[in-house]
């Protein structure tokens, strides 16, 4: 795996820190952060796994500082600001549906800049950020900084995470040109192609934002129906869904963007990178949770 010379390599996770609270109790998330444990479960020590963002001088700040100790992310440049930790109320409608209620202006809305995130940016070797993670203004120009900040060689991820009524055609536009790895899935690819004039199925609209935006890689995942990524070079690889028995599908699409983007820092080809992570999104709809412990057999 490539990164720093004479080290691991360095892979970030920038952005919302946050808890969906459910009737039954709180369950730790955000993208960037299920992202972040996601590539340290699966790294194993291969690669130095750190989270950028903030958190409340609170009860759940200090529990979210536990949960990435636990899994071996680092925590120096998650910052504790006086604004409570991001949280999401989930209720359930009589119909069975949830009912997600953001809470505003939360920590992570409100990430400054800081001489920790200038350091860390500069030996960066991946980092993966969104659009959710841009809801606030200070937040937003501190994700832009920090990503247009890391070494040119530097995977930058762009997770495309469409959460009404947060994200605007300016997010899109605005984070696009600094990615050089998009993610979406398929709710969120129509979105997309509506704001930047696409048309076409989804392997067109893929094809025409790597060239637009100069891509190494565009990804679609598309739950039980599998995924599809398209390459620089043209080169697609499309799988279905592995049949497994779901306990829940939370995290198991920032698993699968950890495992892409370790497989493209290890040099792995399209098809080798495309199956590992398929492998690792399916077990993680086994387990309960979003951040389960990654075994053996699936690390990198």
């Amino acid at each position: 795996m490539s990164g720093r010379p004479g080290g691991a390599p360095v892979v970030v996770g920038l952005g919302e820190i946050l808890w969906d609270v459910f009737p039954d109790g709180a369950r730790f998330g955000g993208a960037p952060a299920n992202f972040a444990c996601s590539a340290a479960g699966l790294a194993a020590g291969a690669a130095r796994v750190c989270m950028a963002g903030a958190v409340g001088d609170d009860d759940l700040g200090r529990r979210a500082l536990h949960e990435f100790a636990a899994r071996g992310v680092g925590t120096a440049t998650v910052a504790v600001r006086p604004e409570p930790t991001g949280r999401v109320d989930v209720a359930v409608d009589a119909d069975g549906q949830a009912i997600y209620r953001f809470a505003p202006d939360c920590a992570w809305d409100n990430l400054s800049w800081s001489d920790s995130l200038a350091a860390l940016a500069a030996e960066t070797a991946a980092v993966c950020f969104g659009t959710l993670g841009q809801r606030g203004t200070p937040a937003q120009a501190t994700v832009r900084r920090f990503v247009a900040a890391v070494p040119a060689s530097a995977l930058r991820v762009l997770d495309i995470n469409l959460r009404p009524p947060f994200w605007s055609p300016e997010v899109i536009r605005g984070s696009l040109p600094l990615a050089n790895i998009v993610k979406c899935n398929d709710e969120e690819l129509p979105a997309v192609a509506r704001v930047l004039g696409l048309a076409g199925p989804p392997a067109r609209i893929l094809h025409d934002l790597v060239e637009r935006f100069a891509l190494r890689l565009a990804i679609l995942t598309r739950g039980a129906a599998g995924s599809l990524l398209v390459a620089a070079d043209g080169c697609t690889s499309d799988l279905p869904g592995s049949p497994v028995a779901v306990a829940d599908t939370v995290g198991a699409g920032d698993a699968f963007t950890a495992a892409v983007g370790l497989g493209c820092l290890a040099g792995w080809p399209l098809d080798r990178l495309h199956a590992h992570a398929e492998r690792v999104a399916a077990f993680v709809c086994t387990q309960r949770g979003g951040t389960p412990p990654i075994p053996a057999a699936l690390w990198f």
